[in-house]
């Protein structure tokens, strides 16, 4: 189902949509179109992308082209899925040590549009960081990986 998403290719690209998408949240998957768990997400960003087009816009970002930013927001498991608001990356509480991304599938769509509406309302008034709505278990586990410390 990636093929009924707009792809970014580039950071020039990425960095065009952060600045132009207005009172909508932006929603990038940070991934590689051959990967299964991509290909799972993909089909839930495509099947909620009309019903939560008047809130998000949903792009997928291929992390082999935009080095820049798979390294920027540490993007070291794919799909990553990062979210922004009039160009403000917003962070999400997960009940995790990683608040700056959606590490791994939505569980279900519901789960998703949930998190869309939360993170749209948070937004609109004025928070950065939004306490995620989806169940605990339907959130991923993974451990943080740090590097050259």
């Amino acid at each position: 189902m990636s093929f009924l998403l707009p792809k970014l290719t580039c950071k020039k690209e990425v960095d065009q949509v952060i600045k132009s998408t207005a009172e909508k949240v932006l929603v990038l998957r940070f991934g590689r179109d051959e990967d299964p768990v991509c290909l799972q997400l993909d089909d839930i960003l495509s099947k909620t992308s009309s019903d939560l087009s008047k809130m998000a816009a949903i792009y997928l970002v291929d992390v082999d082209r935009t080095p820049v930013y798979t390294q920027y927001f540490d993007i070291s498991y794919i799909p990553s899925t990062v979210f922004f608001f009039n160009g403000q990356h917003m962070k999400v509480d997960y009940g995790s040590p990683d608040h700056t991304k959606f590490v791994g599938s939505f569980k279900t769509k519901q789960d998703f549009i949930d998190l869309i509406e939360v993170i749209y309302r948070g937004a609109m008034r004025g928070k950065l960081v939004v306490q995620s709505p989806i169940d605990p278990k339907n959130i991923p586990k993974y451990d943080l990986l740090y590097q050259d410390i």
